[in-house]
């Protein structure tokens, strides 16, 4: 993605991508784009919330794990409050996953998330 200018959204995530960890000026970026849910994403990001399975990428929350695929989620938050075709629209799941990606703090697991449900 090519960031334009005033494209705020494009900016975080190409500077992020470029630094490759979140400086001050990325996340007030961020938290300029995104408020609140880009907040609850860094915090995700920062405890290590943020796990890739053979099958799915998981975002741990505090009541329940959300699937993040294609830039959707299976939270409330995407299902019920959010445009999913307007990509300036994104749960905090989803935006742990984009910083998680960048910033190399993605939790991989060598095992399907399918067969771990089960056991949860």
């Amino acid at each position: 993605m090519t960031a334009h200018a005033g494209d705020e959204d494009g900016d975080w995530r190409d500077a992020l991508g470029a630094a490759g960890e979140l400086t001050p000026e990325i996340v007030a970026r961020l938290l300029d784009a995104h408020g609140d849910r880009g907040r609850r994403a860094i915090d995700a990001v920062g405890e290590g919330r943020v796990k890739q399975y053979a099958d799915f990428t998981v975002v741990v929350g505090h009541e329940d794990e959300y699937v993040v695929e294609d830039g959707g989620c299976t939270c409330r938050d995407s299902q019920y409050n959010l445009d999913p075709d307007d990509p300036d629209q994104r749960c905090w799941h989803v935006l742990a996953v984009e910083i998680a990606e960048r910033v190399g703090e993605v939790d991989h697991h060598d095992m399907y998330y399918s067969e771990v449900r089960d056991f949860l």
